[in-house]
């Protein structure tokens, strides 16, 4: 029988528009109290965007924490409360690519670092309708990337794509291209 933790209090420590930094108090099966510090977003959208020959897109965009370029799926933080994860992805898609998508299938949700941060993403995949020009916020410059699902395997191996929530999107989505399976839309 797994042993659950009884919050007894909550308060934020730190609150800005990205994100809320919160301390928990809570009572071990022991009797005992203890801390647990961790941060809440709002939830992202992850897109991997699927060109009608197949081939992929992705981004390639400097990584101010680690100080180096990193290859990724279109990926963004939810801005407006009102927006659902398929609005997130929808604007994403565009800010980030410039493309737009005539179908947004979402494939399933993970949580990414689930011992310290409450960020739910979504996994959408978008088969492209058209391309327009990028719109990036002023904190990214963002180059567009094409290639074949076979491709996006190795550079994995590779070690080329390091993002650790486009390589769980990818292993979300792996199969629908190994097998070419018609998807039903859960949006």
């Amino acid at each position: 029988m797994p042993k659950h933790l009884k919050k007894l209090s909550e308060e934020v420590l730190h609150q800005n528009p990205w994100w809320t930094y919160k301390h928990d108090t809570y009572e071990k099966p022991n009797g005992e109290t203890g801390d647990y510090y961790y941060a809440v977003l709002p939830g992202n959208s992850i897109i991997i965007p699927v060109l009608s020959d197949g081939r992929l897109i992705l981004t390639l965009q400097y990584r101010y924490i680690t100080e180096k370029m990193s290859i990724e799926f279109p990926c963004g933080g939810r801005h407006d409360t009102e927006a659902t994860a398929l609005d997130t992805a929808k604007a994403e898609l565009l800010e980030e690519t410039g493309f737009t998508a005539h179908e947004f299938i979402h494939i399933g949700t993970f949580q990414a670092l689930n011992g310290v941060v409450d960020d739910e993403s979504h996994v959408f995949l978008a088969h492209i309708q058209e391309q327009g020009a990028p719109q990036p916020d002023d904190t990214e410059e963002i180059e567009i990337l094409y290639r074949k699902p076979e491709e996006v395997d190795e550079m994995i191996r590779r070690n080329e794509i390091w993002d650790g929530q486009t390589m769980a999107a990818w292993a979300m989505a792996h199969h629908h291209f190994l097998h070419k399976e018609k998807m039903v839309d859960e949006s």
